[in-house]
């Protein structure tokens, strides 16, 4: 099997999703594995050592200290190890341009600047105002989501907190009264999500197999039920006039894409 290693000396997460990005296009079986903090001689030594097959190995590097990322792509090239490394081509293009050095600085990406408390201060937002739990959260959030369980609203809300948005969701529920201040909001800010009733069916019944708890009978899976729930989310997002979103079979990323296009424009 292949294996491919993300390797970095700062928390690795760049090289990950790169590798991750690339392996996806394949249908062959490849673990991807991230390797942090790699800042010194001594940790690419250790590295290469917890290496049982040089061969199958293909290192993905956006180590930006020069002397370290030199002397791992030197013992790569002396171990016949596959290596790429994703950051020096770009930053020569851009040094090329700006007539400028790079700083070389680890983890410069994620510096603690005002951007980054303001992620925090979101993804705080998100947990404490999740699922509905508390609705003195609707007139500071930045974006609002409403629709029916399975809709992927909390991933997507600590997603979308992620990149700095305060985002409350909100699920319909037709035994549920709808807060009356989510019609006096600006509607811009408010996203109905929606799906194929079939997907939704599927996922609550796959849901219900994981927790043997429950009882197969139970309504959250009913198509009758669903159906009735389908009728009343259409209705309340319809009075809300909020834009909808369709996210069946959408990859939560493209969702939050769409709403930040959105209330950015």
């Amino acid at each position: 099997m292949i294996k491919v290693y993300a390797l970095s000396d700062s928390i690795g997460e760049t090289a990950e999703l790169v590798a991750l990005a690339s392996c996806s296009q394949f249908k062959e079986d490849i673990e991807v594995k991230r390797v942090p903090y790699v800042k010194s001689f001594e940790d690419v030594e250790d590295f290469l050592k917890s290496l049982d097959d040089f061969q199958n190995t293909v290192i993905i590097c956006t180590i930006v200290l020069s002397e370290v990322r030199e002397f791992l792509i030197n013992r790569c090239i002396e171990n016949n190890i596959t290596i790429i490394n994703i950051l020096s081509p770009i930053m020569n293009v851009i040094s090329s341009k700006t007539k400028s050095v790079p700083v070389y600085n680890p983890g410069a990406v994620w510096k603690m600047d005002e951007d980054y408390f303001k992620r925090i201060e979101a993804m705080e937002f998100a947990i404490q105002y999740d699922d509905s739990k508390d609705l003195r959260g609707l007139k500071n959030a930045d974006i609002i989501l409403v629709g029916l369980s399975r809709t992927s609203k909390t991933p997507l809300s600590l997603y979308l907190a992620n990149k700095g948005y305060k985002t409350i969701n909100i699920p319909l529920v037709p035994e549920v009264p709808i807060p009356e201040e989510l019609f006096t909001i600006d509607k811009s800010k408010v996203f109905g999500l929606t799906i194929n009733p079939l997907n939704l069916i599927d996922i609550r019944k796959h849901r219900l197999d994981k927790f043997s708890t429950y009882h197969k009978s139970i309504s959250y899976a009913d198509e009758g039920r669903i159906l009735e729930e389908f009728d009343f989310s259409d209705k309340i997002i319809k009075k809300l006039g909020c834009k909808s979103i369709d996210v069946t079979n959408r990859a939560l990323e493209d969702t939050a894409l769409i709403i930040m296009n959105y209330i950015n424009q």
